[in-house]
């Protein structure tokens, strides 16, 4: 019996972001396509060097992509929307990245000559991760033909210099089930795409391939009938069209669904024994023997060391008895690529940690004891072994007193002092608000002189004092220029922080960060996520001195600024030696903190983000009441502590709000903000059906593209909110932050949105809140 290992997907973007670089260069118009493809090219070319090197047996091909993933199987198959004004031929660049970005006027998102003003496709988060994926969108009478050539030229580019991949496809079910319909249901569009699938395959079996990986994450999810069926169709046509195929799964366990995949006629399936360990014992009584089993036993999403000997004992029996293949649970896309890097970071964390390099050393570790003996492993054992005890009895992890706060929560702590509609008029009578007020989400252009200036004072090559003042000459145009365009609730910018995250865990105890670790959200916007390792508290005020600097600018109220503890802890690395829950209420009880000296200082309006509170999700419905009781406790708790008359915003990215528009009343926010721009207010759809009482701030400016959008464009769009909700509940405001915009963007669509709620104003002969 051999064991071997498998990556099923490395990080795009480079070890120092080089694709990040390479794209908006091209994007700006300073370098050429063929610069693109040579540097893509180069990290397509170093990625299966370095897994090779790092001792992966078998490596993917097709998992690189400029833009995204399922972007890029829309492209294969020709499922273009007709807003583009696609040839119908091969898809191009210049048509790709309109379809990722949108175009401007008669130039597109490259600078090439477009038609018109074009919308992006429609953005949201990939199953539970903080990655986003660009939404299919599917018409009645869809046709499909083959219209990218990428998968088949990076399996040739491969083999050219010498290796034998296995090219990473998604799925036709996934896909079709991802995908959003107009006039149709998607599923419905299956025959007509497996022909495209079978064609596909066809033509990777004659360039050599032995074997497909095929992407059918969908199969963690609750199935519908119709679903189990299309699964059972797609694969009986598939499972016989030349190369083996490799079905895999991650994001979960395939629960009930295990029986319908037994059944499969496919040749491999990978199982995410990360998330799911329990399933391995019933996968091996169910599935046929011939069937080659790959183990998702290393965690492709999260940082923390395997235990190597723990691993090996567990699967000892099993590779003495049939063929394995060892691989991380998912895709590393969502890890950073080397560790190596890290030379600042303490060393005792240091040595609970491994990033895409380490998880690849360490398959190669365990496969290697499997096939020749424990002792073939011995150094590396031994150092797993170390660092787990290490990290077992650190003093680091454990603070007594953050407990003993815990437990001495009571239930007026998540309850705020009068309802909604009481607050409301307290709050209206102190802030005087006209109808259709409007704001921003927070954050403003971080240009290069903002940045440059951050590296210049991290690097020592200015001092604190000098860094202050360069900010707070940024902060006090900011108050400035939202005052003249006439803004009515202002904030100050952000121009000090790094990243909505990364800010608050920098100042907060029980985090560690990165100098190197970033990982893709979408596109070239890359994140580097902090590394919760410990027990959480506030040791001082993290943004009230910043918060009270920018109010002395102005007489017109300014936001607080805070991210929520959900967010915090979803879009960090999170310990694993508790429940996600426990130090999710941890991080709340900092946040209330700062909230309540926030309004000690004299901030009438505080806005918590919870941008991420959606994607926390289960990916099972029987799981989704746990996670969203303890996610709304733990917004309450910071939220509950203020006057009636002080306005708590929050603000939500793309979502799926009809799956929590329950949880979302009960967070008993003031006013919501939702990114609803892309999807013409269809967001809107969940907020009226629930006939929620508290105020929505739809987002009438797409800010994932460079894009400008008209003032009529966004009267339009305020017209379609209107259709959902009353005038009174209505505030006016971007998607999300404007950190990864330009100001030559941002000022003339934050005019036009100005304008477009004063036309708005004047429509509706409405004035006052």
């Amino acid at each position: 019996m051999t064991v071997s290992v498998a990556t099923l997907g490395f990080p795009r973007i480079g070890l120092r972001r080089e694709l990040k670089f390479a794209l908006e260069s091209y994007w700006s118009g300073k370098s050429s396509l063929a610069a693109l493809q040579t540097a893509a090219a180069g990290l397509r070319a170093l990625n299966w060097s370095r897994q090779k090197a790092l001792g992966a047996d078998i490596l993917p091909s097709n998992d690189f992509s400029l833009y995204d993933h399922v972007l890029d199987t829309s492209a294969l198959i020709g499922a273009v929307p007709t807003r583009y004004d696609w040839s119908g031929e091969m898809v191009d660049p210049d048509t790709y990245f309109a379809m990722a970005r949108g175009t401007q006027g008669a130039l597109s998102s490259t600078g090439c000559a477009h038609a018109h003003d074009t919308t992006a496709m429609e953005m949201t988060k990939w199953f539970d991760t903080n990655y986003h994926f660009l939404v299919p969108e599917l018409t009645a009478g869809q046709t499909f033909r083959v219209a990218s050539t990428k998968i088949f030229d990076e399996y040739a580019e491969a083999k050219a210099l010498g290796y034998a991949t296995r090219p990473v496809l998604l799925g036709p079910v996934s896909y079709l089930m991802l995908a959003k319909g107009k006039a149709v249901e998607p599923l419905a569009l299956l025959p007509q795409l497996l022909d495209i699938y079978a064609e596909i395959l066809s033509r990777l079996a004659k360039l050599g391939a032995e074997w497909v990986q095929i992407d059918e994450p969908c199969l963690v999810l609750d199935l519908a009938a119709d679903q189990r069926t299309a699964f059972e169709r797609a694969y009986a046509r598939l499972a016989t069209r030349g190369p083996k195929l490799m079905l895999t799964t991650y994001f979960g366990g395939l629960g009930d669904n295990l029986d319908l995949i037994a059944d499969l006629p496919v040749h491999g399936l990978h199982l995410d024994l990360v998330r799911a360990p329990d399933q391995l014992d019933l996968a091996l009584e169910k599935l046929q023997p011939h069937v080659l089993l790959s183990l998702g036993v290393i965690d492709g999403r999260n940082i923390w060391r395997a235990n190597l000997p723990d691993l090996y004992w567990r699967l000892k029996a099993i590779a003495a008895k049939r063929d394995l293949v060892l691989a991380p649970s998912c895709s590393l896309l969502h890890v950073p690529v080397d560790l190596a890097l890290e030379t600042s970071l303490d060393p005792e964390i240091a040595q609970w940690l491994s990033f895409a390099v380490q998880k690849i050393e360490e398959l190669a570790a365990l496969a290697r004891a499997l096939n020749e003996g424990e002792d073939a492993s011995f150094a590396a054992f031994s150092a797993s072994r170390i660092a787990a005890v290490a990290r077992q009895t650190s003093p680091m992890i454990h603070d007594p007193a953050v407990a003993e706060r815990l437990a001495a929560l009571d239930d007026s702590a998540i309850r705020r002092s009068a309802p909604f509609a009481a607050r409301r008029e307290a709050q209206q009578r102190r802030l005087a608000l006209p109808a259709y007020p409007t704001t921003t989400i927070g954050s403003f252009p971080q240009t290069p002189e903002v940045r440059k200036a951050r590296a210049a004072y991290i690097k020592g090559e200015i001092d604190a004092a000098a860094y202050d003042r360069f900010l707070r000459v940024e902060t006090r145009a900011a108050v400035k220029w939202q005052e003249e365009i006439g803004l009515d609730v202002l904030v100050h910018g952000e121009f000090e922080r790094n990243d909505m995250v990364q800010y608050f865990g920098e100042q907060l105890s029980g985090f560690a960060f990165t100098r190197a670790g970033w990982v893709q959200s979408y596109g070239s916007r890359c994140v580097r996520p902090p590394i919760l390792y410990g027990d959480v508290s506030r040791p001082k005020a993290m943004t009230v001195d910043w918060w009270r600097f920018a109010q002395d600018q102005t007489d017109l109220p300014v936001k607080g600024m805070l991210t929520g503890p959900v967010t915090i802890l979803n879009w960090s690395f999170v310990r694993d030696d508790q429940p996600r829950e426990s130090s999710c209420r941890q991080i709340a009880l900092a946040i209330r903190d700062e909230v309540q000296e926030l309004e000690a200082a004299g901030a009438a309006i505080i806005q918590i983000d919870e941008a991420a509170l959606r994607e926390g999700l289960p990916l099972r419905r029987g799981e989704w009441q746990h996670y969203l009781d303890w996610a709304v406790e733990c917004f309450r708790i910071t939220a509950s502590g203020v006057r009636d008359d002080t306005q708590i915003h929050t603000h939500m990215c793309y979502s799926e709000f009809n799956d929590i528009i329950r949880a979302i009343g009960a967070m008993d926010a003031d006013v919501i903000s939702i990114e609803t721009a892309r999807s013409q207010m269809e967001l809107l759809d969940a907020f009226a059906s629930y006939a929620y009482p508290n105020d929505v701030g739809p987002g009438v400016y797409d800010i994932h593209s460079p894009r400008i959008p008209a003032e009529r464009e966004m009267t339009d769009l305020l017209a379609l909110a209107g259709k959902h909700l009353p005038a009174p509940q209505i505030w006016v405001n971007p998607d999300c932050g404007l950190k990864t915009r330009k100001w030559d963007e941002v000022r003339p669509a934050l005019e036009a949105m100005v304008a477009a709620a004063r036309t708005m104003r004047i429509r509706g002969a409405y004035h006052g809140r």
